[in-house]
């Protein structure tokens, strides 16, 4: 049994809401396999693409696009010919699919932000959060210099849990690590949250659901409910909704830890 199949949810659980954000398929680090496995595991009125689902900046210099990537679109596909609305929040990587926003396809929709609703009566703004990240917005070059040497990182990131997963240990994101030790990136982030609850409470909504910085979080931002969906990149993180308004903050390190505990208890019982 691979890791991935190890992590996902013993058997379908039904939720209100997902959101997944920062999939970047198209590149070789995208976490394809895990996010069909997480996907695979659940029955959800709505989903949520919170941006960066594929990417073409990458796709620019070169076609990557194995079989688990088609697996990740043949999946939300299936989800949405059984019933879930699928919404499709554009971002950065996957601008160009921005000309086509407020296309509506069956039960799949494409908009550059959405509003919604929880259970619990809370109006979150869906957006990805590149329009409040300065660099992205105002310096593209710095942007892709930014992105070039992010790439390198991850490279590192693979073959160190290619190597882990041979001795059987479970994800862990080196990129994710250093961006907490790194005081830019821990400033850049602050910043970015200070500036996208600033907006939310300009429009007097409740909070946001957001992405884009890869940095899943569940937060107070002043009075703001600031929530990050984090990526498939890294991390591998998503949002839940569950039927009573309260959302969850899915980990695949914690699922593949959780698992790994009752295992051992099953084999110590």
């Amino acid at each position: 049994m691979t890791s991935a199949e190890s992590a996902k949810p013993s058997r379908k659980q039904r939720v209100r809401t997902l959101w997944i954000s920062d999939v970047h398929l198209g590149t070789r680090d995208c976490q394809a396999e895990h996010l069909s496995q997480f996907l695979k595991g659940y029955h959800a009125d709505k989903v949520y693409l919170v941006g960066d689902i594929i990417d073409g900046w990458k796709m620019r210099g070169g076609m990557y696009w194995p079989q688990a990537h088609t697996n990740v679109i043949r999946r939300l596909l299936t989800m949405a010919k059984r019933g879930t609305e699928v919404i499709y929040v554009t971002g950065n990587h996957d601008e160009f699919l921005r000309r086509y926003s407020k296309l509506i396809l069956g039960n799949i929709q494409l908009v550059d932000e959405a509003v919604h609703v929880t259970a619990d009566g809370r109006h979150l703004l869906v957006i990805h959060g590149d329009q409040f990240d300065v660099i992205t917005r105002y310096h593209r070059w710095l942007a892709f210099l930014g992105d070039s040497a992010y790439e390198f990182t991850l490279t590192l990131n693979r073959w160190l849990n290619h190597w882990r997963a041979r001795y059987g240990y479970g994800y862990w994101s080196l990129s994710a690590y250093l961006k907490h030790k790194v005081k830019t990136a821990v400033s850049f982030i602050s910043d970015f949250e200070e500036a996208i609850a600033h907006e939310v409470t300009r429009r007097e909504l409740h909070g946001v659901v957001c992405g884009h910085i890869h940095h899943a979080e569940i937060r107070k931002v002043g009075e703001v409910d600031y929530l990050n969906c984090g990526d498939w990149v890294e991390s591998c993180t998503a949002l839940i909704e569950h039927w009573d308004g309260s959302i969850e903050l899915y980990r695949l390190a914690d699922a593949q830890a959780k698992e790994a505990l009752l295992k051992a208890e099953m084999v110590a019982g």
